[in-house]
């Protein structure tokens, strides 16, 4: 049965056998129809994992200070991803660099969302573990290289529930600063109104494990999965 486009779940019982005190039970299958609330999650999960504007909507809902902080992921490729932590004054210290609470933060929720980009809105994502080393201040714009261990699409195929861990590089963002001014051109290997672009620094690495479970193995123990 797709429980994606069924509206209803299907429970696991056992019933034990007649006339038999040790012997092994039978699987009986008990429906049960999924109500507004999981028709609604369902939904909304589907369209956050699809779009990056209901994305947007649902984590000024649900995560307000994912929101807030704007950090935002960007495909790379069919299997690279990074997130991208805007330098604003939200995610600042009161020395005018990246916040360390900041950066660790939002670790896990660049991990997270990448997890669940990949893995869809049938599943449920939780944080286990969590390591982050900083090596340097940042400065600007932080950006999270996500790289997993496991083959994650090999992981959902199972369909089963799994542990997945992420390596994080946290680097700085090069900044393309303003107009070179006409006395730079002294100094400058540029031409006058070229911007320069520095180079990417990094400044922290990160470790995160992540729980991942089918909604339909939650639903099947009478669990809710909002």
């Amino acid at each position: 049965m797709d429980a994606a486009s069924d509206n209803s779940a299907v429970v696991n019982a056992s019933v034990p056998a007649a006339g038999a005190d040790d012997a092994r039970t039978s699987p009986r299958m008990l429906t049960r129809k999924l109500t507004l609330m999981d028709r609604a999650d369902r939904w909304l999960s589907k369209l956050s994992a699809k779009s990056s504007f209901w994305q947007r909507i649902t984590s000024f809902v649900f995560m307000p200070y994912s929101f807030k902080s704007g950090i935002q992921m960007k495909r790379l490729g069919p299997n690279a991803f990074s997130a991208v932590l805007p330098f604003k004054r939200i995610n600042k210290n009161w020395y005018n660099a990246m916040a360390g609470a900041a950066l660790l933060g939002n670790a896990e929720i660049a991990g997270g969302m990448y997890v669940f980009d990949l893995a869809g809105g049938d599943y449920t994502v939780v944080c286990k573990h969590l390591e982050y080393k900083f090596l340097r201040p940042c400065f600007g714009p932080a950006v999270y290289k996500i790289t997993p261990r496991e083959d994650l699409a090999a992981l959902i195929a199972t369909g089963n529930e799994f542990n997945i861990t992420l390596d994080m590089e946290i680097v700085q963002q090069s900044l393309m600063p303003e107009n070179v001014r006409p006395t730079a051109e002294k100094v400058l290997p540029k031409a006058v109104g070229e911007k320069v672009a520095g180079k990417e620094k990094r400044v922290g690495k990160a470790v995160a494990t992540f729980h991942v479970t089918p909604k339909s193995h939650q639903l099947a123990k009478g669990r809710t999965v909002r």
